[in-house]
């Protein structure tokens, strides 16, 4: 039962994998799971985000912990207020039941706790539970299993630890795990807790009650109400998707999962449980935007200690504690469908110039707000230096493609560098920061120029770009310059369809057909239509955006227009950002002088 050909044949869940839109987050900031519509948590790293997982029936691997209805019934769930608290809901040919699920919040980097409360809300509820954990994604499987207690069993998951509360009626199947079945009274609920970690255990098993309440109690007060905000109870669900994904060290990681499908066949799929610089960055302005709230700070602090340790070599992406991401490698499993097995990032051999603009953008955003200190401010030098020196590089940009001189990655630089002049840092700084950054928009204006007087996405590449948007948006230039107008004009002509946008033309067929939907492109389309003042069509943006999501209201990268389904890892966090940005600025008017373009909305009037 040892070794990965016996451990890995495939997953137990007798379902198989569902569409993405169907899984629910739960997380606490050191790692996170997916529930799935049949009580099955199918995904689960341990004990960090980068570890092997412990649960991963997503990818085909061994691994998965059900609780499941034992009759015919319909699925459903929500979301606990502004929380990570995922309530399951089955409607059964017999009454009423409910599931609730969270892992105890906030986390311990080395325990995690997952907190299953069964609840028969109507009739009596007859569910079967299984706990097959298997680490190091399936190859593992649970060994030294025992009953230590009343309803108490204990395990070994290679380096890890595994205790079980509440499973009196558990008996160890063939295969190594546990199962019960479970019946409940009508009012009653049933509590499961499990228990991992890489180091020993406390001696006391957690008490669910006094984990529930913590949790609770954790959840109100690390969500903001968010006042003012438009689609309110979305924008505190984006806030609560970040804050799930941030570790203690601040850094947050791009998404929970790794391998799921950008687009079937297409092999694009990644390891995203890391912390990219810019998505960091993006998650840090959204919040700045809505105000000086805690996830700000957890973003200048990680920022500021990978460029102070880095320098100008700093890298696109880290470790949720700041090691450098290992180099991809395959295991031996199927894959969700259409992806295939991947786990660890190339993406540390890339250099991102933008990175460095994005760094600059949160110092000056928090700085706005009184929140830097002297090491960020430090950094912030760091930052302004680096730009100075390798902004004439090529670079992956944006998208991590192959080195060009990038036109988003130079004007976003341009706008950090006006951000920061503009924060009260010293004359002398402030002048050279401005003349820098007249430089790289001078440059690029004689090299990146369009004919028809729009950005290009670089010099050799005349086509257009979602990410050519950002940099009006970011002070680069101002708002009414005519080469952002065009710009915006231009991508909303050629590449967005039905209020849906794309990133760029791949090749010569229509850009639904390489890729789906891009939703931060759309939000950062909404973004823009309010700088010019055209308040309608950015409504417009916003609710066709916030809409492409999956009954749970998480957001993947992509979204596949024709088939309404998401493609990606899940969540990810920049759309999450941008859309939570966007609500907040879409509720008043855009700072500043905006402005009225008289083009109108195609939508309407």
């Amino acid at each position: 039962m040892n070794s990965r050909s016996t451990a890995a044949k495939g997953p137990r869940d007798p379902h198989g994998p569902q569409p993405l839109r169907d899984y629910a987050l739960i997380a606490d900031g050191e790692r996170g799971a997916l529930v799935g519509p049949h009580g099955e948590i199918v995904w689960m790293c341990a004990p960090r985000w980068d570890s092997d997982a412990v649960f991963s029936d997503l990818i085909g691997g061994a691994g998965s912990y059900r609780i499941t209805p034992a009759c015919r019934f319909v699925r459903g769930g929500h979301y606990e207020g502004a929380s990570l608290i995922w309530r399951s809901r089955w409607i059964t040919e017999n009454g009423v039941i409910e599931c609730r699920e969270a892992l105890a919040f906030p986390g311990d980097p080395h325990r995690a706790v997952v907190l299953r409360r069964v609840i028969a809300q109507a009739g009596t509820a007859h569910l079967r539970v299984l706990l097959e954990p298997a680490a190091g994604f399936g190859a593992h499987p649970l060994t030294a299993v025992r009953r230590t207690g009343r309803g108490l069993w204990t395990g070994r998951l290679k380096d890890l630890e595994l205790r079980w509360s509440g499973a009196s009626a558990a008996r160890v199947t063939a295969g190594g795990g546990l199962e019960m079945d479970l019946t409940i009274p009508q009012g009653r609920h049933h509590d499961l807790v499990l228990e991992l970690s890489d180091r020993p255990l406390p001696r006391a098993p957690e008490e669910a009650d006094r984990a529930w309440r913590a949790t609770e109690a954790a959840w109100r007060r690390e969500v903001p109400e968010l006042p003012g905000t438009i689609a309110r109870s979305d924008a505190r669900r984006a806030y609560a998707v970040m804050r799930g994904l941030t570790g203690t060290a601040g850094g947050m990681v791009a998404a929970a999962t790794t391998s799921l499908p950008e687009r079937a066949e297409e092999g694009r799929n990644y390891d995203y449980r890391y912390v990219w610089i810019r998505d960091q960055c993006y998650a840090g302005q959204a919040v700045a935007a809505a105000g000086p709230l805690p996830l700000l700070d957890d973003a200048v602090r990680f920022v500021t200690e990978r460029l102070l340790g880095d320098g100008p070599r700093l890298a696109p992406a880290y470790t949720v504690d700041g090691r450098t991401i290992p180099r991809a490698r395959r295991l031996d499993l199927p894959g969700y469908p259409g992806g295939f097995d991947q786990v660890g990032n190339k993406v540390s051999d890339q250099f991102q110039l933008d990175a460095f603009g994005e760094c600059l953008l949160l110092l000056a955003a928090a700085a706005r707000h009184d929140r830097l200190d002297a090491e960020s401010l430090r950094a912030m030098r760091v930052a302004a230096d680096a730009v100075g020196e390798r902004w004439n590089q090529p670079d992956a940009g944006v998208w991590e493609l192959g080195p060009r001189p990038w036109t988003h990655s130079r004007l976003i630089c341009a706008a950090g560098l006006r951000a920061a002049a503009a924060t009260g840092t010293s004359r002398r700084e402030a002048a050279a920061w401005t003349t820098l950054a007249d430089t790289l928009v001078s440059d690029t204006d004689r090299n990146a120029l369009h004919p028809s007087g729009r950005w290009q996405r670089s010099p050799d590449d005349a086509g257009l770009d979602g990410a050519l948007l950002l940099p009006a948006l970011r002070g680069a230039l101002p708002a009414d310059d005519p080469r952002s107008v065009r710009t915006l004009r231009a991508y909303t002509a050629e590449l967005t369809d039905d209020h849906f946008a794309y990133r760029f033309r791949h090749d010569g067929h229509p850009p639904a057909e390489a890729e789906g939907a891009f939703l931060l492109c759309g939000f950062v389309v909404a973004l823009a239509e309010h700088q010019q003042g055209n308040e309608a069509a950015a409504l417009r943006w916003f609710e066709r955006n916030r809409a492409a999501c999956g009954p749970p209201g998480l957001y993947s990268e992509e979204y596949d227009v024709a088939q309404r389904e998401l493609r990606g890892n899940l969540p990810q966090a920049f759309v999450h950002a941008l859309l939570l940005e966007s609500a907040t600025r879409l509720s008043a008017p855009w700072p500043g002088p905006c402005h009225r373009n008289r083009t109108p909305d195609p939508a309407g009037p």
